[in-house]
Order: C-alpha cells, then sequence, then structure tokens
C-alpha cells in the first residue's frame, strides 16, 4: 500500500512515535485504505463479540390443549409435515415458542455458537426481531402493582441493579458498548429477508440510529415510527413535554423483511 505523506506530516509522525504521543486523528483516514467517511467512536470500542455457549436447562413447559374447533385441514397438515406440530396444534419439535430466562447477551452468544443454531436455520431462520433496551430512566427499577385493595411496592433486585451499574454506571459508553455487542449477535441470527424493531426514547435514540447505521448499514434503515406515550400533553410555560419514543426498523439485506412473506419494499 502507498501511502502519500507530505513531508511535513511524515515529521510529525516520527516525532510522536518517537515522544511516545498519539497520532493526530487524520492519520487514521491518512494511513489506511479502508478508511470510513462517518464512523462512530467510543472508549473501548472493540467489534470482537462473545462467543462463548452455555446449555439451555428447561425448567417448565406450558403446552396447554387448544379448545376443540374446527381448523383448516391444509394448514394443519402443513404444520405436521413440518414435524413441529401435531393434528391439534400442539407444539412436538422444533425451537419456536421458547421463553429464554438470563443474560441476554449470553443468550444470544449461545444461540449464535450453540447447537441451537442450526435448529433456527433449518426453520428459515429468525424472521423478526423486537427488543425494547434500557432508556437510561435512572436506577430506580421499582414499581407499584395493585393487588386487591392493596398496593405493592416490587423493588428492585441484584440483577437489576448490577445491570444497571455496568449499562449506565461509566457513562454513554458502556451503554454503546452493551447495545453494539448485543445488535452484532441479533444481525448474526436474523435470517437474510429479516428485520428487526428496536424501540427507544429521546435519552439513547441517537446512540442507537448511529450503531444501527454502523452494524445493519445505512441502506438498510427502513423507517423511523413514532409511539406516542401520553394521551395529553404536558407543556407548561417552562418545559416542553416529550411524549414521544422512537421505533427504528432496519432489515439485514437491502431492503428485503419479512411480513408473513418474502416482499421487497
Amino acid at each position: 500500500m502507498k501511502v502519500n505523506l507530505t513531508e511535513k506530516e511524515k515529521r510529525t509522525a516520527l516525532k510522536c512515535l518517537e515522544e511516545g504521543k498519539p497520532l493526530p486523528e487524520k492519520y487514521r483516514f491518512l494511513l489506511f485504505e479502508d478508511k470510513k467517511e462517518v464512523e462512530l467512536v467510543w472508549n473501548g470500542k472493540n467489534p470482537e463479540v462473545t462467543n462463548i455457549v452455555l446449555p439451555f436447562q428447561t425448567i417448565e413447559i406450558v403446552d396447554e390443549p387448544r379448545e376443540e374447533q374446527s381448523t383448516d385441514t391444509k394448514n394443519s397438515d402443513a404444520q405436521s409435515q413440518l414435524g413441529f406440530f401435531d393434528e391439534r396444534g400442539r407444539q412436538i419439535a422444533g425451537w419456536t415458542n421458547k421463553l429464554i430466562w438470563g443474560d441476554n447477551k449470553l443468550i444470544l452468544s449461545s444461540l449464535t455458537n450453540g447447537s441451537m443454531r442450526e435448529e433456527i436455520e433449518k426453520a428459515g431462520g429468525l424472521k423478526l426481531i423486537y427488543i425494547d433496551p434500557p432508556f437510561d430512566v435512572g436506577a430506580d427499577f421499582s414499581f407499584d402493582i395493585e393487588v386487591g385493595e392493596e398496593s405493592l411496592t416490587k423493588e428492585p433486585n441484584v440483577l437489576e441493579s448490577i445491570a444497571y451499574r455496568d449499562t449506565w454506571g461509566k457513562g454513554a459508553d458502556s451503554f454503546i458498548a452493551m447495545i453494539y455487542e448485543r445488535l452484532s449477535l441479533m444481525k448474526n441470527l436474523l435470517a437474510e429477508n429479516g428485520s428487526i424493531y428496536v424501540h427507544c426514547d429521546w435519552r439513547v435514540n441517537s446512540y442507537i440510529r448511529l450503531v444501527m447505521d454502523e452494524i445493519f448499514g445505512k441502506d438498510n434503515f427502513i423507517a423511523e415510527f413514532t409511539r406516542k406515550t401520553r394521551t395529553s400533553t404536558h407543556d407548561n410555560k417552562n418545559n416542553v413535554s416529550i411524549d414521544n419514543d422512537s421505533i427504528f426498523l432496519y432489515s439485514k439485506n437491502n431492503g428485503n423483511i419479512f411480513y408473513g412473506k418474502e416482499k421487497k419494499i
């Protein structure tokens, strides 16, 4: 690779190296051909993701029989042929309809690198992912629950407190690093015609949009949906109320997304 540096730029680079100082930022673009014109950078950025594989332990199976009703014979036959459901619609095999409890990073890594990956791909891959990551609302995870005429307060557990500390205790850098790794794993799991929806609010939507552009590519951005969080305005003379959340929709592959059947939009 030919490096086109002026004599002054060469002297500056040598002086920085001799004195143990970092090179000026512009040298990233002068020295490397695979440069990005726009790039999201944060403290501790690392493109590597977790590749650990943990076993999934079955804790409970809920498989209540459906109410007896007339069913479409063709659909019933198709389900039976797939081997995932019996004639009544009960699931008898496959990876669908599973609720997995645990750290989502470790779960995503195990799905990506473990034996279940083959099952997922045989069934056509993950067509749709929806996530609702933390919004940096503060460390108070408590909320009130109405039980009859009484009101009980659910206090934050240890896992929630640790998750908050690890995600937001080090500022925006720690949040971006957290969401970047998880979104990278999700992209790897998505089918080629799959899509992902990411729900966020004003606290992190600018970060997430840039992270999504970098991981999925800005050309795979499909739409931003606005979700109104209140039915009435809370404006006053001192403040303008923020009543909307954002939901970003990206495809994995150039606008191919799944809506019941493959569709190009």
